[in-house]
């Protein structure tokens, strides 16, 4: 495991007064509708929410460093293991390789510090693309090259809450021509009842992948891209530039979430029945982003729902329609829905296919026989898009198929 020498940086004379390598909104990663009356409980897992968060049963970023380490040792050089950065708090922030395709997926989990079934699910990934010798496994070392981020917020991890944890007055020594400046819109003194301030990083994005923060831009808004003022979100965003720097493009962006426990499956074979996972393409705004376009010509919303699809199609066909780890269908997208300081907006704009996963359940709601079924249902989805990417198949899917999928009962929300 070694520390990455830092790319070189177009803005690095704009950065170094203090910039260190690399908010909470009252919404959600993706704001799901509110249920008032959750489901009764029933043979896919029992909806509730616990008064007193569960961390057992899951990686601490410690225990991440052990895993990444033994990786790298075990696989004899397939996997290689980087510090692409640290946190505010001076944590570390790996990336784990392996393959040696043209085809390029980037994948980050636990953004949001309490959402972790990605981080297990890319962990087991790693662990078999790292030894494995199937024929599925040689086709995706041949034709994909995955860059996995299994943690980029392990401060709030440690917390087992959502936000970072950087204090505004730290965010102006770095950045100080934003003295006196609103703090950002995505930046809260307070987050999951823990009295630290902090960022969601989910909203600390923007697709001018230079872009340096400038004062009279804050606080900004909900719609408006971010401002790159977290070392997270300056790290994600290096790795990403340092892919496009050696391939020329990165073909897709994976990024794993949890949503809320209680929401239900409508239409599809499983009707009525709890989801397990949802999938999304960027949220742009009206019809798929068309004021965009102009600035950002890359952007290409029929990709990312055939990356999506693709997700969704291996998860079926790997469980069956009945299976419960087979719940799958469409995130919370309405037409004006837009965020574009999400990273999956931003990279989206800038050419690659994107791929929102929100799996049922924050981490604290999850019992241990849901916590494992979700792993093995993320795990899957992400294995069936690296095989989808490698056969090529994800190019020939139709995107409008993407709607086809059932969803969890938002279609009339407002």
């Amino acid at each position: 495991m070694r520390l990455s020498s830092p790319r070189p940086r177009r803005l690095v004379a704009a950065l170094a007064a203090g910039a260190t390598v690399a908010g909470l909104a009252a919404t959600s990663a993706a704001a799901a509708p509110v249920r008032t009356a959750p489901p009764a409980p029933d043979e896919q897992g029992t909806c509730k929410t616990f008064d007193d968060p569960q961390f057992n049963g899951w990686t601490t970023h410690a225990e991440l460093k052990r895993e990444l380490a033994q990786l790298e040792r075990t696989s004899n050089g397939r996997v290689q293991v980087d510090v692409a950065g640290h946190t505010h708090q001076g944590r570390e922030l790996y990336t784990a390789r392996v393959g040696t395709g043209d085809r390029v997926l980037l994948v980050q989990s636990a953004i949001h510090g309490n959402e972790r079934t990605g981080t297990e699910a890319l962990l087991g990934i790693l662990k078999k693309l790292g030894s494995g010798n199937d024929a599925a496994t040689r086709r995706a070392l041949e034709n994909v090259t995955l860059v996995a981020m299994p943690m980029v917020n392990p401060d709030g991890g440690e917390l087992n809450r959502r936000m970072n944890v950087v204090p505004w007055d730290d965010v102006v020594a770095d950045f100080p021509q934003l003295a006196g400046a609103p703090r950002a819109w995505y930046h809260s003194l307070t987050g999951d009842g823990i009295d630290q301030p902090g960022f969601d990083l989910n909203r600390d994005f923007n697709p001018d992948l230079d872009y340096v923060p400038q004062p009279e831009d804050l606080p900004g808004q909900q719609v408006d891209a971010g401002f790159f003022l977290s070392p997270e979100s300056q790290t994600i965003r290096d790795v990403y530039v340092g892919l496009q720097e050696e391939f020329g493009t990165v073909d897709a962006v994976v990024d794993l979430h949890h949503m809320g426990p209680c929401d239900d499956l409508t239409g599809g074979p499983q009707d009525g029945k709890p989801i397990s996972v949802s999938l999304d393409y960027p949220p742009l705004g009206v019809n798929d982003g068309a004021a965009y376009q102009a600035d950002w010509p890359l952007l290409d919303q029929d990709r990312s729902r055939r990356y999506a699809l693709a997700v969704a199609n291996g998860i079926q066909a790997q469980y069956g329609t009945q299976s419960p780890l087979a719940a799958v269908g469409r995130y919370f997208h309405p037409d004006a829905r837009e965020y574009a300081g999400q990273g999956r907006s931003a990279f989206a704009l800038n050419g690659s296919a994107t791929v929102l996963f929100e799996v049922r359940g924050q981490q604290d709601d999850l019992g241990q026989k849901l916590h494992g079924m979700l792993v093995q249902s993320v795990r899957t989805g992400v294995e069936s898009l690296i095989d989808a990417m490698a056969t090529g198949e994800v190019d020939s899917l139709d995107g409008d198929a993407f709607f086809e999928l059932p969803d969890y009962g938002w279609e009339d929300a407002d």
